[in-house]
């Protein structure tokens, strides 16, 4: 007669969990970039803190000295605490229709990000379908395509602007356009390798269907391209962002991340600055999330298994 032993399973530990994961890599990563960043904080600050307790005579001492540069209004490099301070100040604290709000300053830069990406994006998947069934145009756009973007946007953004200043174009499409002029190379670069994708024995079974060219663009390689389509979406959202925030630079804008930036440049307001590139990296995770969001809806119901 033999018993049968049980054992019940030891529940993994909580660290296990998150070393199995990708939770404690991150938050590994995270600490040592803010250690790094606090660490510098008080090196790159102690210099002009200690400058000023010779000025005013006061002995100090080392936790004196800590404290004192991490607490500095115009810090040559801001503690994190200190950004995320006025960050929740600037958004929270904050009316969203108030000049000072962060909020209002990033819904005016993405409005002309949006408008960008999606001029971009319809202009990039147009001319990839040109590139991909005329020669010609394979020959003598595609080289154009890749020569624009060596010219540094910093020196032609100014130029836009003025132009389009001289024929009574102000104010959102100015902007949208430096993000068009940004957003729409990754779109076509991405979708001339998609389109080309399908292999030629795919391409021999839709002739051998008697399929005509509009029949084996939307039924092969548009679907063949749509991943392709996504990955290059991901890229020319965010730089479209880029290009609007470039845009707001040159024009004395107002409003927006390039403007609040820009402002606090002038005013030598560095918690300012950070906190709007904070912002600025955030909205730019926002709509790269988005992108893939919408990736998954529709591969799914394309069949595309996870």
């Amino acid at each position: 007669m033999s018993v049968a032993l049980t054992t019940s399973p030891v529940a993994p530990s909580l660290l296990h969990r998150l070393a199995a994961g990708k939770t404690l890599p991150i938050l590994i990563v995270l600490g040592a970039l803010l250690l790094v960043w606090y660490a510098f904080t008080i090196y790159l600050n102690a210099p002009w803190q200690i400058d000023a307790y010779q000025r005013a005579g006061t002995e100090w001492t080392a936790a004196d000295l800590v404290r004192d540069a991490m607490a500095q209004e115009r810090p040559v490099l801001p503690a994190p605490h200190q950004v995320l301070a006025e960050i929740w100040k600037t958004t929270v604290e904050t009316r969203i229709t108030s000049k000072r709000s962060l909020l209002y300053h990033a819904w005016v830069t993405l409005s002309s990000t949006l408008l960008g990406f999606v001029i971009g994006t319809a202009l990039g998947v147009l001319i990839a379908v040109g590139i991909v069934h005329n020669r010609a145009m394979d020959k003598s756009v595609m080289p154009w395509v890749i020569a624009s973007q060596t010219i540094p946007i910093l020196a032609i953004a100014p130029m836009i602007i003025v132009v389009l200043n001289a024929i009574g174009l102000s104010g959102l499409l100015p902007k949208a356009l430096i993000s068009t002029y940004l957003s729409f190379f990754p779109v076509v670069v991405g979708m001339v390798k998609g389109f080309r994708s399908p292999e030629t024995i795919q391409l021999d079974l839709m002739r051998t269907y008697n399929a005509g060219s509009a029949q084996t663009f939307w039924k092969l390689r548009w679907p063949s391209a749509l991943p392709y389509l996504f990955a290059s979406m991901k890229v020319a959202v965010a730089i479209a962002l880029v290009g609007a925030i470039v845009g707001e630079l040159p024009t004395g804008a107002v409003s927006g991340l390039g403007a609040r930036l820009l402002a606090g440049s002038y005013y030598g307001q560095t918690v300012q600055i950070w906190a709007a590139l904070f912002m600025a990296a955030g909205l730019a995770a926002a709509l790269v999330g988005i992108v893939g969001i919408g990736q998954r809806m529709i591969m799914a119901r394309m069949g595309e298994r996870p």
